[in-house]
């Protein structure tokens, strides 16, 4: 079963690159985002693990301030949100040429806004207190670090910056982890479960920075969005889905946070 429509273009697009190119296209994107981040995050592990504080009892942190100034800050994190968005331009770019018409082999387009929102909702809404059960797991377990979402200070533009930060994170990764590395391991051969499998494992490696339960927990989501895929042929709900789930952590850990110091590590 292939994931599309085939490995060749129709008519009046252009071929398709060789193989050997394909692979080190898909190398060069990886190592321009993604894969970069797993690489990291695997030093990381190895550092916690080599350390004398046990797992559990470390911490990591996401959404840090990025200057003492909040205008500088400000400018910095709309700048990190905008150059962390390149890499998906590219494999836009990369892409434009050879899909049925431009991105829509993708899924990528605005022909089904309404079937699209309303299945990332319910996505989100089914992975999100799985989720929260296997963060609780890991940490139950000493297996995974505590995580602390958001650490930015309570400026006017925290919670846009948040939300952007949530969107930046659905769309990098569901449209390169799924939309075009499927595309492009699909145009090289590879098989439908032999992607799935191998898109989750990037996925969680790349959360593996946080505790071997988050790339648990990840990876399963990378098989769920993986199949589903396969099946809707649209990777915005997937991204809606991520964005959502995302915003919700982000938004509100102060709350949780106050409301449950312990799930955070946190005095209470």
């Amino acid at each position: 079963m292939r994931l599309a429509a085939g490995p060749y273009p129709a008519a009046g697009m252009d071929p398709l690159p060789s193989r050997g190119r394909l692979t080190t296209e898909v190398l060069i994107v990886l190592g321009l985002s993604l894969g970069a981040s797993a690489a990291y995050s695997v030093v990381s592990i190895v550092n916690r693990m080599t350390r004398t504080e046990a797992l559990g009892d470390q911490s990591t942190s996401i959404n840090n301030p990025l200057s003492e100034r909040p205008t500088f800050d400000l400018i910095y994190q709309l700048m990190g949100i905008f150059f962390d968005l390149v890499p998906v331009a590219l494999c836009a770019f990369l892409l434009w040429q050879v899909t049925r018409p431009h991105l829509g082999r993708l899924g990528i387009d605005a022909t089904r806004p309404g079937s699209d929102f309303v299945r990332g909702l319910v996505l989100a809404l089914l992975i999100g207190i799985p989720g929260i059960g296997v963060y609780l797991g890991g940490r139950a377990l000493g297996i995974t670090v505590t995580v602390v979402p958001n650490a930015l200070d309570s400026y006017w533009w925290t919670v846009p910056v948040l939300i952007l930060s949530a969107l930046r994170a659905g769309v990098t990764e569901e449209v390169i982890v799924i939309g075009y590395l499927y595309a492009r391991l699909t145009d090289l051969g590879w098989g439908k479960w032999s992607i799935i499998l191998g898109s989750a494992t990037l996925r969680g490696t790349y959360h593996l920075y946080q505790g071997f339960g988050s790339f648990i927990g990840n990876f399963a989501m990378g098989v769920l969005f993986g199949w589903l895929y396969t099946r809707w042929g649209r990777v915005l709900p997937l991204v809606i889905a991520h964005t959502l789930i995302d915003t919700a952590i982000f938004v509100g850990y102060p709350w949780a946070a106050a409301t449950f110091p312990a799930l955070f590590g946190l005095p209470g």
